[in-house]
């Protein structure tokens, strides 16, 4: 697939390197030059310097014959006007722009009438990473916490404690430990290997498992799994940028008690102003001395979201140290998060790691409508769509035994008509149904694409 990715931002450079190593070919577009260049010596992409909004720009670029414009550049209005652009001149088949502002993002008339902005999906990082901080804080323990078909499943990664019911037993007396209680593990990690889940595998203390189910029994299953927790209440936010504001407002209206902590003066006193019950700091979140004043010690959660990795590492492993019982960092770059696994910090958050599935969602072949990198990336779950019928498609009609999925590919579940299923081996594909799929190594990606791909006896 031809794809031009419209600014070299963070989230722009993460998804390119995401795209070529599966064998796209994609085209940077960029003001700085020098930033290009480094990217051109390192990855297999083309690049174009200039302004993204500018017609000629993206005729040099390749706009003409692209599938997908992604614009991620810093500007929510050039990536707005990058898309009109791209439609009036180009015809461009799929358009996503990265937006920030609330005046864009909450406004669903600039976007819904044949006068508005030709935008087909509008991402946000900000959003999906404060979404994804939310849901850790809802489900204690869990490293991961994934939602298909609308949220009537989740895939839920969580590592296993000692004292946890589940420690030492088989996945086959998962029934009998939970009657009524309908999952399946899709994958074990352990010492960073992965287990391939048997009927007679145990789960060992430390051990990080993924399961799917049904939303409503997916925290009495990690109750199983981790022994009985208090409830959160208190929650500490290191950083008031975007993420940190947005976090803030919507834990209070949910119910928690949130304390806020900004360095900058005047930036405490705006985010003071636009909270109701936050209590708002201005100070330090990597100070001793002010988190021991403010009862850190009593922290249920401390999260970091500072606008730099280094200040987020240093405040949670600090809070984790004085008493908060779990902590949660924002860490951008890739050889942070591989460094800091399984040390002082509970569950590193990742935006590139967050952000991309729902670019990958328009990317992949077969009608995929969800996708999730798990493991940083190395493994992934996606939900497709079965099409066609027994004659054009390569999964209808057939048990999940005999349908051809690669080696470390499993179905987790399937949603029919809103009814979630675990199924079995000899469970049959029906036309329409979902079929959330796990693979532990991406690079099978393509074959199980292509299992959901009609083929052209279907009308």
């Amino acid at each position: 697939m031809k794809i031009l990715i419209l600014g070299a931002s963070q989230v722009g450079i993460s998804i390119a390197e995401v795209l070529v190593g599966e064998e796209n070919d994609v085209t940077i577009v960029d003001v700085n030059n020098s930033t290009l260049q480094q990217l051109q010596n390192r990855l297999d992409i083309r690049t174009v310097a200039g302004n993204a909004a500018h017609p000629s720009v993206l005729r040099a670029a390749g706009a003409e014959d692209a599938s997908l414009i992604l614009a991620v550049t810093n500007n929510d209005e050039v990536n707005l006007v990058a898309c009109q652009i791209a439609e009036a001149f180009f015809s461009t088949p799929t358009k996503i722009a990265r937006l920030r502002s609330k005046e864009y993002l909450n406004n669903d008339a600039l976007f819904s009438s044949e006068s508005g902005f030709h935008v087909d999906v509008i991402i946000s990082p900000e959003v999906i990473v404060r979404d994804h901080i939310i849901r850790l804080i809802e489900f204690q323990g869990a490293s991961q916490v994934l939602d298909f078909a609308d949220g009537l499943v989740q895939l839920v990664g969580v590592k296993a404690v000692e004292g946890g019911g589940l420690i030492d037993c088989p996945l086959s007396d998962l029934k009998e430990h939970m009657p009524g209680v309908e999952t399946r593990v899709a994958a074990i990690y352990r010492d960073g290997e992965v287990i391939k889940p048997k009927s007679e595998t145990l789960i060992n203390t430390n051990d990080e498992v993924f399961f799917v189910a049904a939303r409503k029994h997916i925290k009495a299953l990690m109750q199983e799994m981790r022994g009985k927790t208090n409830k959160t209440r208190r929650i500490f936010i290191a950083g008031g940028g975007n993420i940190g504001l947005n976090l803030a407002r919507e834990l209070e209206r949910i119910g928690y008690s949130v304390k806020l902590i900004e360095f900058d003066g005047k930036r405490a006193e705006a985010i003071a102003d636009m909270v109701s019950k936050t209590v708002v700091l201005n100070g330090d979140a990597a100070d001793a001395s002010l988190l021991l004043q403010e009862n850190i010690e009593n922290a249920d959660v401390f999260v970091s979201v500072t606008e730099k990795d280094e200040i987020n590492i240093l405040s949670a492993t600090l809070a984790k140290r004085l008493g908060a019982k779990r902590v949660i960092a924002l860490v951008n770059r890739p050889a942070y998060v591989e460094y800091l696994d399984n040390k002082d910090i509970n569950v590193i958050v990742s935006p590139r790691v967050a952000t991309i599935g729902s670019v990958l969602a328009h990317i992949r072949r077969g009608d995929v409508v969800a996708v999730h990198s798990l493991r940083r990336g190395k493994a992934e779950a996606i939900e497709a769509i079965a099409h066609g019928d027994e004659n054009s498609s390569k999964v209808i009609g057939r048990g999940v035994r005999d349908i051809p999925f690669p080696p470390g590919t499993g179905v987790g579940a399937i949603v029919r008509n809103s009814e979630v299923i675990i199924p079995n081996v000899n469970t049959i594909i029906e036309p329409e149904d979902h079929v959330i799929v796990f693979m532990n190594n991406k690079s099978c990606i393509s074959d199980v694409e292509a299992l959901f791909q009609v083929g052209v006896t279907f009308i």
